[in-house]
């Protein structure tokens, strides 16, 4: 499976002519009552793919509910023998990768959550930072503490993942005056910039104040911040994850928070969603939110806009936007 979502030519024997209309699927009602006309031969409809879908043989493209799960509906994106795409509604795509019907497409949501999840790597770690948080605790008690923080600017960022969320995030951080090193699976230039390779991360890390994940989940990425990296980041370091919980092995962080050497801001975690009772409710210096990274209402428009490419290039006959080689 390749890790570049980017530009991938669909074999042109796939793309399937079909006599009248070909339906495309999309989960909630708000998508389609927004999506303006479509061309001819097009239709919309929604489907949650809680159920069969009665017209199997007609759909063309079904876009997926976010936070999709669930063996029994992958079943009914099997049942239908005509579908030309399966679209993700987000950049993550290895949940879905071993469910693909042999006949079909996988696209990721590409551009979709670019935004909101830049912003919300940004906002977690000046949360930590500047104890906005415990700030905001204090309120709640009537405490009145104007007690020194610890700044973002001039920080030595390191940005793991450098995929089109991985580059917004990069730009946001820098506006913040701060020194940013991007790290991907291989190195190369991209965007004026130097890309370091996952082998160089160990020695990145001893001189990064603020490590933000934003790697896809892949067997390299399982656990590529462990123990060792972990222990590698100087005293006081950040962990901002709104990558995937299993990039980081949750006990070793668990145990770099509960003695106070490191801190984290965490959008998601390993388990997910975070069970009653876990270390992670309760740890020092840790900011959490619930896998919200891409949940907003910018995802609405702009997977509107995604969709609305998608199926001119349907009726077109053209390439879809943003494949993934399954």
């Amino acid at each position: 499976m390749s890790t570049d979502p980017q530009n991938l030519h669909a074999d042109p024997d796939t793309v399937r002519a079909a006599a009248g209309n070909r339906i495309v699927t999309l989960p909630f009602a708000e998508l389609v009552d927004r999506f303006g006309p479509v061309p001819d031969g097009i239709e919309l409809d929604v489907w949650d793919v809680e159920a069969p879908y009665p017209r199997a043989d007609e759909v063309a493209i079904t876009f997926l509910p976010f936070y999709f799960q669930g063996r029994h509906r992958w079943q009914y994106v099997h049942d239908l023998p005509n579908l030309e795409l399966l679209q993700l509604p987000s950049a993550g795509y290895e949940h879905a990768v071993p469910h693909v019907p042999g006949h079909a497409l996988l696209a990721n949501g590409r551009g979709i959550h670019d935004d909101e999840t830049a912003e919300l790597a940004v906002g977690l770690a000046l949360t930590s930072l500047r104890e906005i948080g415990q700030f905001q605790f204090d309120r709640a008690n009537g405490v009145w503490d104007a007690r020194q923080t610890r700044s973002l600017a001039d920080r030595r960022v390191t940005v793991v993942g450098y995929g089109a969320i991985g580059s917004a995030i990069a730009t946001r951080f820098e506006a913040f005056g701060t020194d940013v090193t991007v790290v991907a699976r291989t190195a190369r230039e991209q965007d004026g910039r130097q890309v370091h390779a996952f082998g160089e991360l160990p020695e990145i890390a001893r001189t990064t104040d603020v490590l933000v994940l934003i790697a896809p989940l892949t067997d390299e990425t399982e656990r590529l911040v462990d123990a060792d990296l972990l222990a590698a980041l100087p005293d006081g370091a950040l962990v901002v994850n709104v990558a995937r919980g299993k990039v980081v092995d949750t006990d070793a962080l668990v145990a770099e928070l509960t003695s106070g050497r490191l801190s984290a801001g965490l959008d998601v975690t390993d388990p997910e969603p975070l069970p009653e009772g876990h270390a992670l409710w309760t740890t020092p210096n840790t900011v959490l939110t619930p896998h919200v990274g891409g949940n907003t209402d910018l995802s609405v428009p702009r997977s509107i806009e995604l969709m609305r490419r998608q199926v001119a290039a349907l009726a077109e006959g053209r390439t879809f936007e943003n494949l993934i080689e399954v």
